[in-house]
């Protein structure tokens, strides 16, 4: 193992709580460390650790794995900015994360408008899905 990754492995495991790594502590190390997050979630994986409490509310949540709901309403720009940042129907978790700041509001919202939409989210930064 290199000492980079005896490094980063110290500090992933200095935020584990319950053998649990939150998304924000994995967003968090990945900038510390200057390397892409799916790099902590590989990490994870090699320390058998569960990715929990995604920004988007799509996993980690107890007791029913995400906590998404769809909105009651979503305004003509947020659908706008959804459905041009489109792949195959889907939208990326990284793109959403775009939306959320180009709008200036939560990514959760991002993620609730599009279970309002019938959108789903995909390509976790992390890789979770």
């Amino acid at each position: 193992m290199t000492e980079k990754n005896n490094l980063l492995d110290k500090e992933i495991l200095s935020r584990v709580t319950d053998n649990e790594l939150s998304c924000i502590s994995a967003f968090e190390i990945a900038g510390k460390f200057n390397i892409p997050a799916k790099d902590i979630g590989e990490a994870a994986d090699r320390l058998k650790l569960k990715l929990v409490n995604c920004q988007l509310g799509l996993f980690g949540y107890k007791p029913n794995k995400k906590i998404v709901k769809a909105r009651e309403a979503v305004s003509e720009e947020l659908k706008a900015a959804i459905n041009k940042s489109l792949t195959g129907g889907k939208l990326s978790c990284i793109k959403s994360w775009g939306i959320a700041a180009d709008l200036k509001i939560s990514r959760f919202s991002v993620s609730c408008s599009c279970e309002a939409l019938g959108i789903k989210i995909n390509e976790c930064q992390l890789g979770a899905f």
